[in-house]
């Protein structure tokens, strides 16, 4: 049955449509007398099937296995109950004591039916190649064309807003007595110049509209207006706003809006967000979720022995946009982040508060690798992020020296890597300015003597509409200081569309950025408008990125012209073309787990009454964790969305959802190696095997 059909069904539709494709499995309901004999005589029926160690075979006896069980699932804290099969009983034989949307059934109709069809045939790389040309890029003509038209009208609509502004000492003001024609000279000028955008950057629902030609249905209006009286920090730049495409005509710009556009979920449980990545909440003297020992504060974040996150108290701890599926709403929630840039200022204190967090990496014996982020690491001013990178020298320079008096096997991990976090280069590229250049030139050519071998910007382009002539040139300039540029990306409903994420994958490769991760949403009731399945991810991976894999020899070889090029653009494109690859699958689609890190290793173990996944993830055994790993075992996540509401999503948005008609067989995932330039380079020596900043005795 065509999936639109079946999306459609209702219950008792859909207990015919049981009845006439599975007659054995409805008829060993009919003779069982209770949900229990049901489960003995199907395994028993499982046990003799054809198909029993197929993957379809395997999944089905997981859900027999743990029918009746409660498991802790991890993200909410609580024991959940797992009555799939139950539920199946109840259905096939009229016992439904409540009426239950159809989508449990609808996939496990989907589950038995690939015991008669195991295999399902791999779309060929034509395919994979018309979806993905869908998808225009923000260096198209025809893209372009539209936004010079939404640039002039926002134009316009500047001026308005800084005759009305009545802060005449801000630079951006005109003269008195100067003519329209001058104002609109002036203000194109200023287009240039980043912080006229964030002066003049979007605040209230109703300006936004009027920036957007009054386009907003009423709706969307009320929404956005509910949200402001909750509180919700709302910033957009008239840079990004005029990527939007307000015409009614053209290219498809659902992507950009899912970013900056409110869903209901997310303002109705805003004040109530819990924090996902519960080892993000720090208590003063105690370890946090993943076991370690961190700073007073909220400046370092960590969940690696090798990695912790750096969040200066500067203008770093604001961005250039907030993203509906932020991972640190909960941080906009408590005021630790905001967009009030006057109280980000770095305050006298924070030179001070600096050498402490340094001491913080300078003493602890596994650290190799700092990522600099908030927020946004390149929202600080140049200034502050040179005195920032400074510091980093000056500690690499002391763990450096400290490790010569160390024997042999006692020695500290010494700084590799350096990582700034940030979306400006899809967000407001005219941030990158020959200064910012000159900054991290220098630091790359002094850190570079002092054993740090690694330089990356780690952005966050969504969708190839981002990438816009302005972005090419912001990309252009960091290469040019030496340092590579990776991508993460958001696997939002937008996102995840069919060729979407190769597409990105393939103008991103053009100009020099590699790929690093394709992020599951993480599944609160706040993202669930925005969620994708992880059973998308994983047909994304196996179906669509496929042609981009790169062999074990390739990808080594690959790392080393990377690491030694001084023109990333120009290196991929000649792999691309000598290897005939449309692009590199660099990036691993991952979940980040609470308190365990990422993995996409998982398998569905049941299904909830309102057919969303119950997934048993197991950690990323490709890297080193915590050892709380060793107390913790498996983890249990229910998606915030059934398969089923996420194909009627699709469809609400014009895609063919037999076009992911196999969307249905993607049950367990295994986590990707990691590309080889992503490993740590060995050390010229042995390092201790302790773990410092570690509370594990008072987890």
């Amino acid at each position: 049955m065509k999936q639109k059909k079946m999306l459609a069904l209702t219950l008792s539709q859909l207990k015919q449509l049981y009845r006439h494709e599975l007659p054995e499995l409805t008829g060993i309901a009919a003779r069982s007398g209770d949900a229990q004999t049901f489960k003995t005589y199907l395994s028993e029926y499982m046990a003799g099937h054809p198909q029993a160690e197929s993957e379809a075979g395997k999944l089905i006896r997981l859900l027999i296995d743990y029918d009746g069980q409660k498991v802790h699932e991890l993200s909410t804290d609580k024991q959940l109950p797992v009555s799939t099969l139950s539920l199946l009983y109840d259905f096939l034989t009229g016992k439904l004591e409540e009426y239950l949307e159809t989508d449990l059934f609808i996939d496990l109709f989907r589950q038995f039916k690939r015991l008669q069809h195991p295999e399902h045939p791999l779309p060929g790389f034509q395919r994979v190649k018309a979806w993905s040309e869908r998808w225009p890029s923000g260096l198209d003509e025809d893209v372009q064309q539209l936004r010079a038209y939404n640039k002039e009208r926002i134009l316009h609509a500047l001026i308005q807003k800084i005759e009305n502004r009545k802060n005449s000492a801000s630079r951006f003001h005109f003269a008195e007595g100067i003519s329209y024609e001058e104002k609109f000279r002036l203000v194109s000028e200023w287009w240039n110049d980043f912080r006229f955008h964030l002066a003049m950057a979007v605040k209230s629902p109703t300006e936004l509209n009027r920036f957007l030609g009054n386009s907003l249905s009423v709706e969307t209006m009320y929404l956005l207006s509910r949200a402001r009286k909750k509180g919700m920090p709302f910033f957009a730049t008239p840079y990004y706003l005029s990527l939007l495409n307000c015409t009614g005509s053209g290219y498809n710009d659902d992507s950009l809006r899912s970013y900056i556009l409110y869903s209901p979920q997310l303002v109705e449980t805003y004040g109530q967000i819990r924090a996902w990545e519960r080892e993000d909440i720090v208590e003063a003297g105690k370890p946090n979720a993943a076991g370690w020992l961190l700073p007073d504060g909220h400046n370092i974040h960590r969940r690696y022995p090798e990695v912790a996150i750096l969040i200066p108290d500067t203008m770093g701890r604001a961005c250039g946009g907030l993203c509906a599926s932020c991972q640190r709403m909960y941080d906009f929630q408590s005021k630790r982040l905001n967009f009030e840039f006057e109280e980000l200022h770095p305050k006298e204190s924070w030179d001070k508060k600096l050498r402490r967090l340094m001491t913080y990496f300078e003493e602890d014996a596994q650290l190799r690798d700092i990522l600099i982020t908030g927020g946004d690491a390149l929202m600080s001013q140049n200034k502050t992020l040179r005195n920032i990178l400074d510091a980093v020298y000056r500690m690499a320079v002391r763990k450096r020296k400290a490790n010569q008096e160390r024997p042999e096997g006692e020695k500290y991990a010494e700084l590799q890597r350096i990582r700034l976090g940030s979306r400006l280069p899809a967000y407001l590229p005219m941030r990158i300015n020959d200064e910012l250049v000159d900054i991290l030139r220098e630091f790359k050519e002094k850190a570079s003597t002092v054993g740090i071998r690694q330089f990356i910007i780690q952005t966050h382009f969504q969708t190839p509409l981002e990438v816009t002539p302005e972005a090419e040139e912001g990309i252009r300039k960091l290469l040019s200081a030496g340092w590579l540029i990776t991508n993460q990306l958001v696997y939002n409903v937008a996102a995840s569309r069919r060729g979407h994420t190769a597409r990105l994958r393939q103008v991103l490769n053009k100009l020099g950025i590699i790929c690093y991760y394709t992020f599951s949403v993480k599944g609160f009731e706040e993202n669930n408008a925005v969620f994708t399945p992880n059973s998308r991810s994983i047909q994304e991976e196996q179906e669509e990125k496929a042609f981009g894999k790169l062999t074990k020899e390739d990808a080594h070889n690959l790392s080393v012209l990377l690491e030694r090029t001084h023109d990333p653009a120009a290196c991929i494109r000649r792999f691309t073309k000598a290897h005939r690859l449309p692009f590199l699958a660099t990036d691993r689609n991952v979940l980040n787990l609470p308190a365990i890190g990422k993995s996409m290793t998982f398998k569905t173990v049941g299904i909830t009454p309102e057919g969303k996944r119950i997934l048993r993830f197991e950690h990323d055994g490709t890297r080193r964790h915590s050892p709380i790993i060793d107390s913790i075992g498996a983890v249990y996540i229910v998606e915030s969305k059934s398969i089923a509401a996420y194909l009627r999503q699709l469809q609400a948005m014009g895609e063919d959802t037999e076009d992911y008609a196999s969307i249905w067989n993607y049950t367990e995932g295994k986590t990707e190696p990691r590309f080889s330039l992503y490993e740590y380079p060995d050390f010229p020596f042995r390092i201790t095997e302790k773990m410092s900043n570690l509370g594990l005795e008072s987890c």
